[in-house]
């Protein structure tokens, strides 16, 4: 059977009484305490956790007691172990040791969860179906299958009920977490119920496997024809939101070095490839798989990245860019009060930041990582330390920047394992060169330009009438009462306001005129 549980009360207890004796077992309400001693939480538990001893580390505790509750629970660890700048290392650490694999269910369930995703039958669908699972995990698993024109195929098929399982876990989670932030100051701190509202949000994306098939038709269409990258097709006539079916991938998993040098494949120009694809789709696409360690990538035998899995992916605006563009080239040329002022002026430090103290702060924790050989430096670890101060100064660290950050480091830790003097910096610096030119100068200005097009037009229209009405006489009756007096000064404050606006607008028509004959003159 799948995991599946009726929505009743008695199961709701149930659970909660199978999570609840898992963390007596485990200490892990003795880990609040020992958190925050003169706290409210030690206040109500400090004598039942100064009974407890434990042998084992808390951090392999709490490994455990995830591990016990299910696929559920083990994947909030898996988020928790990326989110660095929230968790102490030894956490974040054993957390990333979690595996997210757990028995297939029955191939007769998958079947009929196809059958009822796609509305007909397996045979109509496929020619061949292999009823036995090639991998599984707690979301979903995967059969081989070919098509009727002959083109073998992967279909992914959701667990049945994963749903209720979710919603049940979820309520629970975000119940320890209101707790924890009513009775934890360092609770508060650490926003558990927003932790938790964001699982909440990527694990119900990954149920929704047309938004997958998006994910990877987007990807495909940004890698078209790449030398670097293959992304297998979607084939949208086989999917629904629990069944996806793409193209079947060939390939070496990345992890095994050994096959791969038995290949013939150039692992020094493999690891500076997956920077430069990661680079790549932060950088040009502002669109990046998100979830890239080992077991979601093969290589080809042409020596091409396959991707796959593409249910976590993350999006990055111009801000975003600018962002990450402006901090890194800032701390390569150890330039931490641009890095200081890049925060404040992008508006995600309060504006009474002081700047001094937040460059001394980045200076402390960033200067003795710059007085590493450039090839020993891990730009995810530049952003986790930039993160964690940026915390103390009443920063809000931007989800899709935390999710970037994860991803450099499974980026740069695949890198270094297929060549460990791989420098980072080297293949990056062009990326980020080239991206802060296209912003600056004629090209840059052009592109901004043609991005506000849509607002010029509605706005354009209206200046000879706005400027035909400031300049119109006996436009304002002056009255000589006190009230219409008060009227009178804020109308030609607001009118001068508009004139103003009005030359700009006319300058920028006057250079939008003039933007397709710059263009032809651009290289």
């Amino acid at each position: 059977m799948g995991l599946t549980y009726e929505s009743r009360p008695l199961m709701r207890l149930q659970r909660l009484a199978r999570i609840l004796y898992v963390s007596w077992k485990n200490g892990l309400l003795t880990m609040l305490v020992e958190a925050e001693p003169d706290g409210r939480m030690a206040r109500w538990l400090g004598f039942y956790a100064r009974r407890r001893h434990f042998t084992k580390p808390r951090a392999v505790r709490l490994r455990e007691a995830l591990e016990s509750l299910g696929p559920i629970f083990v994947k909030f660890g898996q988020m928790l172990s990326t989110r660095r700048d929230l968790l102490a290392p030894d956490f974040a650490d054993e957390l990333s040791k979690l595996q997210d694999r757990v028995p297939p269910f029955d191939s007769a369930l998958a079947m009929a969860e196809i059958e009822r995703g796609l509305g007909m039958t397996i045979s109509e669908a496929y020619s061949e179906f292999d009823p036995k699972p090639v991998a599984s995990a707690s979301v979903a698993q995967v059969h081989f299958a070919r098509l009727h024109d002959g083109r073998d195929v992967a279909v992914k098929v959701l667990r049945p009920g994963m749903h209720q399982v979710v919603d049940h876990d979820i309520d629970l989670l975000d119940t320890f977490a209101q707790l924890i932030e009513r009775f934890s100051e360092d609770g508060r701190r650490l926003k558990p119920r927003e932790v938790v509202a964001e699982f909440a949000k990527h694990l119900h994306d990954e149920f929704d496997l047309i938004r997958e098939a998006a994910n990877a038709s987007q990807l495909r269409r940004n890698f078209d024809k790449s030398p670097l990258l293959v992304v297998p097709e979607v084939y949208w006539d086989f999917c629904a939101t629990n069944v996806m079916t793409m193209e079947r991938m060939h390939g070496i998993p990345v992890g095994r070095i050994d096959e791969l040098r038995e290949a013939g494949i150039d692992l020094n120009r493999l690891s500076s490839a997956g920077v430069e694809i990661f680079f790549t789709q932060v950088f040009r696409d502002g669109f990046f798989h998100a979830d890239m360690h080992p077991g979601n990538i093969l290589v080809a035998r042409d020596g091409r990245y396959v991707a796959l899995d593409f249910g976590i992916v993350g999006t990055l605006n111009e801000v975003d860019k600018n962002y990450l563009a402006q901090n890194f080239l800032a701390f390569f040329q150890r330039d931490y009060r641009r890095v200081a002022e890049v925060h404040v002026i992008s508006g995600w430090a309060p504006k009474d930041t002081r700047i001094d103290e937040f460059e001394a702060a980045i200076r402390t924790v960033c200067e003795p990582i710059f007085d590493k050989p450039l090839k020993d430096i891990s730009f995810g670890k530049i952003l986790l330390r930039l993160f964690q101060t940026s915390r103390r100064f009443n920063v809000e660290v931007q989800p899709q920047l935390v999710m970037l950050q994860k991803t450099l480091l499974n980026i740069e830790g695949l890198g270094r394992q297929l060549n460990p003097d791989l420098d980072l910096w080297k293949t990056a610096k062009p990326f980020l060169e080239r991206w802060m030119s296209e912003q600056v100068g004629v090209r840059g200005f052009i592109d901004g330009m043609k991005r506000e097009g849509p607002n010029w037009a509605k706005i354009l229209p209206q200046l000879p009438r706005l400027l035909h009405d400031y300049l119109a006489p006996d436009t304002v009756q002056i009255k000589a009462d006190e009230k219409s007096l008060r009227e009178l000064r804020r109308t030609v404050r607001d009118q001068r306001r508009l004139l103003w606006a009005s030359v700009a607008l006319s300058t920028l028509a006057l250079i939008g005129a003039a933007t397709p004959f710059i263009l032809n003159a651009l290289p």
